[in-house]
C-alpha cells in the first residue's frame, strides 16, 4: 500500500513538472518569436535609403510596430521564463515603450545637439575601405546625401513652426559642422578620404571606376548638399530658433523631461527635484574630499584660486598633440596590464588610441569611445581631443583614458558585442547610458583601486571628473525644471570643478541641448557602488571583486532595476555556498 502511495505521489510530481516544463516551454518560444519579429524588423527598404529614412510616417509606422509587440508580450508568462529570457523580455518592453515616446513626443522634429546633428552624423559614415563592394556601399551613402538633408529639412522646419527647435544659444561655432565641408577642391573634402588608399584588392579597372564616381559623389551630392545646410541654418533656422533655454519651457515640455528622466535612469521613481537634491548633496561630499588635497599639497589660496592655478600653470597641460597622444597611450596600456586582477572574462577585440578628427574636434569635451562596427575587423578606438591643448588638463586624463577605453566603455562594449548566443542580437546592440555611463564613471573610481591616479593632481583630477557628473544633477535640473539661465550653469560649474572655461561651456551647451542625458552617468554610478557597498557589507571575506564584476557584466546593457536583483540574488546564493 505504501509503495503504490509512493508511486502515485511520483507520477503525479511528474504531471505537475512536466505541465511546468510545457508553460515553460510554451513562454519561452513565445518570447522567442517576438524577440525575433523585433529583429527581423527592418521598417524601411536598406537599399532604397542607405541612410536611413527619417519622415513621419516612418516614425508612425514603427510606434504602431512597437506598440503590437508590446501588447503581445503584456501576456506573456514571465515568471516561467529563465533569468537570461526574463531579461530579454524586460529589456524589450524597456526599447518599445522608448520607439512608441518617440513618436508620441515627435523628437524627430529636433535632430540637433549642441556638438552634433543630423548632417555631422554622417562623419561617422568615413571609414576605410578594405574591398570593392565596401566601396559601393561607401558611395551609395554619399548618393544618398540629398534625400537625407531634405527629410530632414521637413522635421526641423515643423519643429520651427511647433516651438520644439534647440535654443539659439548653444550655437556659437556651428558654422564647423558645415563650413568644413564646402570645399573647392573635392579631394579636400573629408568625405573623400578613404578613397586615397584605395587597397590592393582592387583592380585597376575597379580603382578608375571608383575614384571617377568618387569625384563626381563628391562634386553633386556632398559639397552642394552642405551649401544648402549652411544656407538653411543660417537663413531660416538661426533666426527663427527658440531662446528660452529649458525644454520644459517648450510645448508638452515638462512631460517630455520627465520622459527622459525615466529613460536615462532607467527607473520611474526620480522626479527632477529628487535629482537636483541629490546632486547637491554629491557637491558637497566630493568638494570636502577636493579640500583634502588642497591641504595635502600645501596650496595656499582658496578654492578658486587652486582651480586658477590647475587651470594655468603649464605643468598640467601637453606641448603637443603628438605628446598628449603618447601620454593617453601610456595611460591606456598601464590600465590594460591591472584588468586581470578585476576581471574574470576580458573582451577579444582590441582599441587604439586616436585624436578626435580636426572636423568636429571643436565642438568635443575632452574624448569619447567609438566602437568597432559590427563583424568589422576594426579595433574599438579611444579618441582623444588634441584640439585647443590648452583646454585639455594632464590630471584629469588619467579618469577620461578609463573611463573611454578600459576597464570602461571598451571593455563593457566589447563584452556586451561577444556575449554568446543565449543573448538576443538587440541586447547585444543596446545601449542605455544609466548601465553604459554609470559604468564608465565606476571605472573612474575602480582607477583608484588600479593604481592609475599616481600623484595628488590626478587624484585630483578625479574627483573634479566625479564632481563634474555631480554638478550636471544639478544643472541638468536647473536648467530643464528650475528656469537656470546659461549664465548660472556657467557660474556653477566653473566655481565647483577644475574643467577648463571652454569645457564648461561645451558641456553647458550639450546639457541645454540633451534633456536628461547627462542625468545618467551619475546616477548609474551612484547604483553602482551602491551595490559594491552592500556586497562587501554582506558577503565580508566572501565577497570576490572579479566574482561581483562578473555579474554586473555578464548580462550585458540591463536596466537599474535589473542589475540590482542580479545583485541581491548573487549575495543571497553566495551566502549560502
Amino acid at each position: 500500500m505504501n509503495y503504490l502511495r509512493s508511486l502515485l505521489v511520483i507520477i503525479l510530481f511528474s504531471f505537475i513538472l512536466g505541465c511546468t516544463n510545457n508553460d515553460q516551454n510554451s513562454s519561452t518560444r513565445e518570447l522567442i518569436k517576438l524577440v525575433d519579429k523585433y529583429q527581423d524588423h527592418e521598417g524601411y527598404d536598406r537599399k532604397a535609403y542607405p541612410l536611413g529614412l527619417f519622415t513621419r510616417d516612418y516614425y508612425k509606422s514603427e510606434a504602431e510596430f512597437a506598440q503590437s509587440i508590446l501588447d503581445e508580450l503584456s501576456g506573456l508568462d514571465t515568471k516561467s521564463l529563465k533569468e537570461t529570457d526574463r531579461i530579454s523580455a524586460e529589456l524589450l518592453k524597456f526599447v518599445l515603450q522608448d520607439k512608441i515616446d518617440y513618436y508620441e513626443f515627435e523628437r524627430f522634429l529636433n535632430p540637433l545637439l549642441s556638438d552634433s546633428g543630423f548632417h555631422s552624423s554622417l562623419n561617422y559614415q568615413i571609414r576605410s575601405i578594405s574591398n570593392y563592394k565596401q566601396a559601393v556601399n561607401y558611395l551609395n551613402k554619399l548618393n544618398a546625401i540629398p534625400e537625407f538633408v531634405a527629410q530632414h529639412f521637413v522635421n526641423l522646419r515643423e519643429g520651427l513652426d511647433k516651438g520644439v527647435s534647440q535654443p539659439k544659444v548653444i550655437f556659437k561655432g556651428y558654422e564647423s559642422t558645415y563650413d568644413d565641408h564646402i570645399v573647392a577642391n573635392y579631394q579636400d573634402s573629408y568625405f573623400y578620404s578613404p578613397f586615397k588608399n584605395l587597397p590592393s584588392s582592387l583592380s585597376q579597372t575597379q580603382k578608375d571606376s571608383v575614384l571617377k564616381a568618387a569625384k563626381e559623389a563628391i562634386e553633386k551630392n556632398v559639397v552642394p548638399q552642405f551649401k544648402k545646410i549652411k544656407i538653411f541654418f543660417e537663413t531660416e533656422y538661426f533666426p527663427k530658433t527658440r531662446t528660452n533655454l529649458g525644454v520644459s519651457e517648450t510645448p508638452n515640455g515638462k512631460e517630455y523631461y520627465q520622459n527622459r528622466i525615466n529613460f536615462y535612469t532607467t527607473s520611474t521613481k526620480y522626479t527632477a527635484e529628487d535629482i537636483h537634491q541629490i546632486g547637491l548633496k554629491e557637491v558637497a561630499r566630493i568638494k570636502a574630499e577636493m579640500q583634502k588635497i588642497i591641504k595635502e599639497v600645501n596650496f595656499k589660496g582658496s578654492f578658486a584660486d587652486f582651480l586658477k592655478f590647475l587651470r594655468t600653470d603649464e605643468q598640467f597641460y601637453a606641448k603637443t598633440p603628438k605628446e598628449l597622444l603618447m601620454i593617453a597611450r601610456d595611460m591606456a596600456k598601464r590600465a590594460d596590464a591591472q584588468l586581470p586582477r578585476f576581471f574574470k572574462t576580458l573582451p577579444r577585440k582590441p582599441y587604439g588610441v586616436a585624436p578626435v578628427p580636426d572636423a568636429i574636434a571643436p565642438k568635443y569635451t575632452g574624448g569619447r569611445y567609438i566602437p568597432a562596427g559590427k563583424n568589422s575587423t576594426n579595433p574599438g578606438y579611444y579618441w582623444v581631443n588634441t584640439y585647443d591643448l590648452p583646454s585639455r588638463t594632464l590630471y584629469t586624463l588619467p579618469s577620461l583614458t578609463v573611463h573611454e577605453a578600459v576597464p570602461g566603455h571598451h571593455l563593457q562594449g566589447s563584452l556586451n558585442n561577444e556575449l554568446g548566443d543565449s543573448i538576443p542580437q538587440f541586447r547585444k546592440d543596446l545601449y542605455l547610458s544609466a548601465y553604459g555611463e554609470g559604468w564608465g564613471l565606476y571605472s573612474e573610481f575602480l582607477a583608484e583601486e588600479m593604481g592609475m591616479y599616481t600623484t595628488p593632481y590626478e587624484h585630483f583630477g578625479k574627483l573634479t571628473y566625479e564632481m563634474w557628473r555631480a554638478c550636471r544633477l544639478v544643472v541638468d535640473t536647473g536648467i530643464h525644471a528650475k528656469g537656470w539661465t546659461r549664465e548660472q550653469v556657467v557660474d556653477f560649474m566653473s566655481s565647483n570643478t577644475a574643467l577648463s572655461l571652454h569645457e564648461v561651456n561645451t558641456e553647458t551647451d550639450r546639457y541645454i541641448s540633451w534633456p536628461g542625458q547627462a542625468l545618467s552617468y551619475k546616477i548609474g554610478e551612484l547604483k553602482i557602488r551602491e551595490l559594491r557597498k552592500k556586497a562587501e557589507s554582506e558577503l565580508g571575506s566572501k565577497f570576490d571583486i572579479r566574482e561581483f564584476h562578473e555579474i554586473i557584466l555578464e548580462q550585458g546593457t540591463v536596466t537599474l532595476a535589473i542589475l540590482e536583483s542580479r545583485i541581491n540574488n548573487y549575495i543571497e546564493k553566495t551566502k549560502n555556498e
